[in-house]
C-alpha cells in the first residue's frame, strides 16, 4: 500500500552511476548528450549486477518528520530558467522524511548536460530548520515543472517527480490525484513488491516558442534497468508521451508497464465501513478499458476487505485508465480535497503491444492516505533476461479519456440489500441513452454465481439518461463476477458494467 504523503519509497538509489561515461556527465561544464545516451548508460547498468546506494543523510535531516520536512521550501526565485522568457521553470525538491535516495538531476543544452549541483541556497530552512553543510553535495529528491497551464501571467504547478518512479501531472484547472510510475515489479505479490527507482533525469531546456518539454529519466532496480524519454504537453488535458527502453537482468514474468496508482476509500456504492460526511471519497471511480476487438468496459472501483486482483486479457489493447466521471462538488463535498477536481488518467498505448492483459488491484484501506488501487499492462510472455523490450505510450490527464465513443456509459453505481438479495442500481449517460426506444433494446445481466432477476430499464430525465437496475441473490456464493450492458439488434449501446461482488 502507498503512503500518499511519500507514494512508499521501497528500494534506495545508487549514489554514483557505475558506467565511467556517466560519471564523467556528472562534471558540471558539461558532457556531450544525445537521443541514446540514456539508453546506452540503462544497457550498462543491466549488464552488471545491481548495487544499491547508500540513503544516510546529514544528522540535520536523518530523523525529519512530515511537518518538518514540508518546512524546507524552495526558493522560488532561485527556479531554473526564472525570468528567460521561456514556457517552463523547474523548482527542486529537497531529501529527507521519507525522501532519502538520492537523485541528480542534469539540465540539457545545446547537445551537452550539465548537473545541477546541490546547494542549500535554493531552499529556505523555515521554523528552526537548520541547513546542511554547503560543502555536502546531497543532490535532490525529485524536481517540479512549472508553467502557465490556467494563466498566461501565472507559472502554476503543472507536473511533479518525486519517489520511486512516481510522477504525476494535471490539466488545466485540475488539482493532483493518480500518478503514474515508470515501471512496476511485482506488485501483488506475496513475497512484496519491487519498486524501480528514477536514480538520474536529464532536463532538455525548452525553447520560447514551443509548449512542450522533454524529461529523460534512468531507471534501476535488482531485476531491470530502462531509460524513459518523457515529454510533457501541458492543456486542458496534459499529454504526457512516454518511450521506454527496458533491460532486464533476469527474465521477468511480473513486470507492469504503463502502471497508474490511486486512491479509493469508499463510494455511495459501498460505505458500510465509513462513518463520513462526504458522500465519496477517492481520486478516480473506475477503471475504464477498451480491449482489442473494440469492446469498452467500466469496472467500478471497490475498498475491499481482502486484497482483489482482476485481470483483463486482450490482444493490443486500445487503451485502459483510472477514471474520475463525477465532476460535481456535491458527489464528494470536500472543500479541501476538491475529489471533483482530480485527474481521469488514460493511457494510450503507440504500436503493437501484442498479447497480455489489464491487471488490476485493490487493496484494503482503513484511510485516504493510501494510494491502494494499482493498474497496469503485462504482457503475456516474460520479457527475457538480457533482451531490450520497447514501449510507447501516451498518457492523458485530462477531465474524459481522449475521442470517446458514442455509446452509453456508466455514470453511476449503487447498491443495497442484504446479503441475501442485492439492489444493483446502475445509471448510463450519453449514446442514445437519453432516448432509448420503447423496444427492441436488450439488457443483458449475467452472474458467474447466484441469481439474477428483476431487471429493469427505465428512463432517469434527473440525468438526462437512462437507469438499470437487477437483484441478485448469492445462494451463499462467496464471490459473484457480474456483467451487465445494453443491445440492439446484437450491438451493444453501452460500455460492459463489470462488477466482483463479496459478501
Amino acid at each position: 500500500m502507498i503512503d500518499r504523503r511519500a507514494f512508499l519509497i521501497g528500494a534506495s538509489l545508487i549514489s554514483a552511476f557505475t558506467p565511467a561515461g556517466l560519471a564523467r556527465a556528472q562534471a558540471d561544464d558539461g558532457e556531450p548528450f544525445d537521443a541514446g545516451t540514456v539508453r546506452k548508460l540503462a544497457r550498462a547498468l543491466a549488464s552488471s549486477p545491481y548495487k544499491a546506494g547508500a540513503q544516510n543523510l546529514p544528522a540535520e535531516l536523518e530523523k525529519l518528520s512530515y511537518d518538518d520536512y514540508r518546512n524546507i521550501r524552495f526558493n522560488t526565485e532561485r527556479a531554473l530558467w526564472r525570468a528567460q522568457g521561456l514556457p517552463f521553470e523547474v523548482q527542486f525538491l529537497h531529501r529527507g522524511f521519507l525522501f532519502r535516495d538520492r537523485v541528480d538531476v542534469h539540465v540539457v543544452a545545446g547537445g551537452q548536460a550539465r548537473r545541477i549541483a546541490y546547494d542549500p541556497g535554493l531552499f529556505r530552512f523555515e521554523h528552526g530548520l537548520r541547513p546542511p553543510d554547503p560543502k555536502l553535495d546531497l543532490g535532490f529528491s525529485g524536481f517540479r515543472l512549472h508553467g502557465p497551464i490556467n494563466r498566461p501571467d501565472y507559472f502554476d504547478e503543472i507536473a511533479v517527480f518525486q519517489g520511486a518512479t512516481y510522477f504525476r501531472a494535471v490539466g488545466k484547472g485540475q488539482v493532483y490525484g493518480s500518478s503514474a510510475r515508470g515501471l512496476a515489479i511485482k506488485t501483488g505479490h506475496p513475497a512484496g513488491e519491487e519498486f524501480p527507482l528514477f536514480k538520474a533525469f536529464w532536463i532538455e531546456q525548452p525553447r520560447a516558442e514551443v509548449n512542450s518539454i522533454v524529461v529523460h529519466a534512468l531507471l534501476d532496480s535488482p531485476s531491470a534497468a530502462a531509460a524513459h524519454r518523457i515529454t510533457i504537453q501541458p492543456g486542458t488535458a496534459t499529454v504526457t508521451t512516454v518511450e521506454m527502453a527496458l533491460y532486464p537482468r533476469v527474465d521477468l514474468a511480473d513486470a507492469g508497464i504503463a502502471a497508474l496508482t490511486s486512491m479509493f476509500l469508499f463510494s455511495p456504492n459501498d460505505r458500510r465501513q465509513f462513518d463520513d460526511f462526504r458522500p465519496a471519497v477517492r481520486d478516480a471511480q473506475g477503471l475504464a478499458l477498451i480491449d482489442g476487438t473494440g469492446e469498452e468496459v467500466w469496472r467500478p472501483l471497490a475498498n475491499p476487505r481482502r486484497l482483489q486482483i482482476s485481470t483483463f486479457s486482450s490482444t493490443n489493447m486500445r487503451g485502459f485508465g483510472l477514471m474520475q466521471r463525477q465532476r460535481a462538488f456535491f458527489d464528494y463535498q470536500d472543500l479541501e480535497a476538491r475529489y471533483e477536481k482530480r485527474p481521469s488518467v488514460w493511457v494510450e498505448p503507440i504500436g503493437d503491444w501484442g498479447e497480455g492483459a489489464v491487471h488490476l488491484l485493490e487493496i484494503p484501506t482503513p484511510q485516504e492516505v493510501h494510494d491502494n488501487i494499482v493498474a497496469f499492462w503485462r504482457p503475456k510472455d516474460a520479457l527475457r533476461k538480457g533482451g531490450e523490450y520497447n514501449y510507447t505510450y501516451r498518457l492523458h490527464w485530462a477531465w474524459d479519456r481522449p475521442a470517446p465513443a458514442d455509446i452509453g456509459r456508466v455514470a453511476a453505481t449503487r447498491s443495497g440489500g442484504t446479503a441475501e438479495r442485492r439492489l444493483f442500481v446502475i445509471d448510463l449517460v450519453d449514446g442514445a441513452m437519453d432516448s432509448l426506444p420503447a423496444d427492441g433494446v436488450e439488457a443483458r445481466v449475467s452472474a458467474s454465481r447466484g441469481e439474477v432477476s428483476s431487471v429493469v430499464l427505465q428512463p432517469n430525465p434527473e440525468i438526462g439518461g437512462a437507469r438499470l437496475s437487477f437483484a441478485l441473490e448469492p445462494k451463499g456464493a462467496e464471490l459473484c463476477e457480474l456483467r451487465a450492458g445494453l443491445f440492439k439488434g446484437g450491438a451493444a449501446l453501452t460500455e460492459t458494467w463489470i462488477w466482483r461482488w463479496t459478501p
